[in-house]
């Protein structure tokens, strides 16, 4: 596990890993303890690469562009007529993160998944 201390009298921040193996790989090399996620639509078995291939395999199920007047113009928003549900995503495909790959997976569990590469 790691952390940040944070010293409130100088704002002096020192950083420190408590299990120094959590951030080895298998075959002993240093790495970083986050990896890289990918967003796997299930039934094809493919890696979501850009929002073009997200937005047909979305529009498939369902979900639909979302262009309310509170849309705000850095997210992509989708949205299905069936359900209270909306996914917000970065407009720039480059922030596209776990987080947003995790939302899209509770609400299509049985069609996406986010595995580690």
């Amino acid at each position: 596990m790691s952390g940040v201390l944070k010293f409130k009298d100088k704002g002096t921040v020192i950083r420190f890993n408590e299990n120094p193996r959590a951030n080895q790989h298998n075959d002993g090399r240093q790495g970083t303890s986050s990896r890289r996620k990918v967003l796997v639509h299930l039934p094809t078995g493919e890696v979501v690469s850009s929002y073009a291939s997200l937005e047909q395999i979305l529009g498939g199920l369902g979900w639909e562009r979302y262009s309310g007047r509170a849309s705000d113009p850095n997210l992509l928003q989708f949205h299905k007529q069936s359900s209270i549900d909306l996914i917000s995503l970065p407009r720039d495909f480059s922030r596209f993160s776990s987080v947003h790959m995790y939302d899209i997976v509770v609400k299509n569990p049985d069609v996406f998944h986010v595995r580690d590469i």
